[in-house]
């Protein structure tokens, strides 16, 4: 069964996004949206271990929220609107918002 694990914290004020990493599925994804997407910022831990297993992740982020952080993407990440943030949940078995 899939799990689209949405992330909306910093990296830097819970451990949202280890916990999530630990978990993961091989069938799974991560949305990074809000302060997440500062998991994103080059030269941290929190990049560091997305770099660490970006070959076997799935892992989008919401544009919107990217944009407003300034943040260029690795090419491993998909940026999706909220459009495709909906088409996300349905195609995925489960939806778990890590709070």
């Amino acid at each position: 069964m899939s799990t689209l694990h949405v992330l909306s914290h910093s990296p830097y004020a819970d451990s949202g996004l280890s916990s999530c990493l630990r978990v993961l599925g091989h069938e799974d994804a991560i949305l990074l949206c809000g302060d997440a997407t500062y998991a994103l910022t080059p030269s941290t831990a929190a990049r560091q271990s997305l770099d660490d297993k970006a070959d076997s992740l799935r892992v989008f982020v919401l544009d919107e929220d990217a944009q407003a952080r300034n943040l260029t993407l690795p090419d491993w990440v998909k940026s999706v609107d909220y459009s495709g943030f909906v088409e996300l949940s349905v195609l995925f078995d489960k939806v778990n918002t890590w709070l």
